[in-house]
């Protein structure tokens, strides 16, 4: 084929406005995730149309480009068997296009990949009018030759149908692209307004729990990479750290008695947004193509044998299993406090103000104890007198407002059992004190607290109040109402059923 063979149906093409309709196909391949999909199933099945009335013809070309660029629209929600339609009609066209004699060594199509598909549908008026301009390394001739269109039939159909085709370049599914994003922006803390944080990582378990064998170790990496964050308190549901703990213990029996040829492993990424990538990448057969080209062009990667290893995915596995289970406990189970004792009381038994007062300022070397202390105050709280259960009280609510990311159901449940058995005493009409309440949770609060608790040892603060506004009912109340407020939103009323 020349040049001049297809002249006059390029002629046909400028009578059917192919500027403007590429450009409508650009719009839909920019903007499918976000549009009414009405129109734009009728635009796919028209071009559908045109390509199923001569798939063999010459101007399969343009029609075959042009469901290439609509393709990603295809993975999104399109109408009933639409996308089943064009898939059809690609194969057909496929057919009938790629054992044709022709004279190119090489065509486009072989070396296309995801990044140039945002210049297919400009390209497409230039291929059909001759007195265009084309600054192309590949003439034009190779572009419409009937096996470059078959080539780029196999490209649509690999985005709408991934790893259904051979003979193309790799490319990762637009789904795991969207993972990608999704959970980069959600493990560097900021999450995309639309994510449900708990779904998003519950179904990361999901997926590994139904891979396909060659996914696996993908996927289990990928799970490895979101623990990190389930397990840091940042999710509030203990389903979603039981689903990942599930799907580990499923698959761990695929991994489990491996053994290897290889002299070590390869330290995986240590950092979540890193992780997750690669395990994404790594849970298809064209992500697994990808990492190896780049890892034979750049030299510095791990063989992909070795990343994929079940050796090495057993150790992930069991790794990441006892990190949600221990963790799983201390954020949702019963949680022992009785070594704060010797943290928070003197020799003699009474409370240690000094530290006490010092692990309620808010600043971050102190959310490592906000936790237990936090809870231990909260336990002990009945069991004391008015001086003690007043600073008790205080440091509960304090250390519920210094906690990072949030405070654990663990914790909670305990505090709140506190908050609510104070929040629900009788109080008295009136104060028993002229002065007013303390001010929280200001440092001149925390000063007169400790004058308040011990003022033999401890100088009054700026603002000093009675020893009756601190012990008052109606200021603990006011603290137990706050509390209880704070509190209450965090977790489902069923998860806090035994707080009281």
């Amino acid at each position: 084929m020349t040049d001049t063979d297809d002249t006059d149906d390029m002629n046909d093409m400028d009578d059917m406005f192919l500027d403007e309709l590429s450009e409508i196909w650009d719009d839909i391949r920019e903007n499918y995730d976000t549009s009414d999909n009405s129109s734009y199933d009728r635009t796919v099945l028209d071009c559908a149309a045109e390509l199923a009335s001569d798939p063999g013809g010459e101007s399969a070309y343009v029609w075959a480009i042009g469901l290439t660029v609509m393709a990603p629209y295809l993975t999104w929600l399109p109408g009933a068997g639409v996308a089943d339609q064009a898939a059809a009609v690609l194969e057909t066209a496929d057919r009938a296009l790629r054992d044709r004699d022709c004279p190119h060594d090489s065509h486009p199509y072989q070396s296309h990949d995801d990044e140039e598909d945002a210049h297919l549908a400009e390209l497409l008026p230039a291929l059909a009018d001759e007195s265009a301009d084309w600054d192309e390394d590949r003439p034009r001739s190779e572009w419409r030759c009937p096996r470059n269109a078959a080539g780029f039939a196999r490209i649509g159909l690999d985005i709408i149908r991934p790893g259904s085709v051979t003979d193309v370049p790799p490319r990762l599914p637009l789904e795991a692209k969207d993972s990608i994003s999704t959970l980069s922006a959600l493990l560097h803390g900021y999450p995309k307004p639309w994510t449900d944080i708990n779904d998003e990582i519950s179904g990361q378990g999901a997926d590994l729990s139904h891979a396909d064998p060659a996914d696996r170790a993908g996927r289990l990496q990928v799970v490895r990479a979101v623990t990190w964050y389930a397990v840091s308190g940042m999710v509030r549901k203990k389903s979603v750290l039981d689903g990942l703990a599930e799907a580990v213990e499923k698959v761990l029996p695929h991994f489990a008695g491996s053994d290897c040829a290889h002299d070590g492993h390869p330290a995986l990424p240590d950092s979540g947004p890193n992780a997750a990538e690669l395990g994404i990448r790594l849970s298809s057969a064209g992500g697994r193509e990808i990492y190896e080209r780049g890892r034979i062009a750049s030299g510095g990667d791990a063989p992909l044998d070795e990343v994929v290893c079940p050796v090495l995915m057993a150790e992930i596995a069991n790794q990441t299993l006892a990190q949600l289970r221990e963790r799983r406990e201390e954020l949702f189970g019963e949680r022992d406090t009785s070594h704060a004792d010797a943290e928070y009381l003197r020799a003699d038994g009474r409370l240690d103000i000094e530290k006490l007062v010092e692990r309620t300022d808010h600043k971050s070397w102190n959310e490592q104890h906000a936790d237990d202390l936090g809870l231990w105050a909260a336990r002990r709280h009945g069991q004391s007198d008015a001086r003690d259960r007043a600073v008790l009280l205080l440091v509960a609510h304090q250390t519920m407002n210094i906690s990072y990311p949030s405070p654990p159901l663990s914790v909670v449940r305990g505090v709140l059992a506190t908050m609510r058995a104070v929040a629900a005493a009788p109080l008295p009409a009136e104060c028993p004190h002229e002065d007013e309440h303390p001010a929280l949770p200001r440092a001149a609060f925390r000063a007169g607290m400790a004058h308040f608790w011990a003022p033999e040892e401890f100088p009054p603060g700026e603002e000093p109040r009675s020893a009756e506004s601190w012990t008052c009912p109606r200021f603990a109340a006011e603290v137990a109402g706050k509390c209880i407020s704070d509190l209450e939103g965090l977790y489902e009323e069923d998860e806090l059923a035994d707080a009281g």
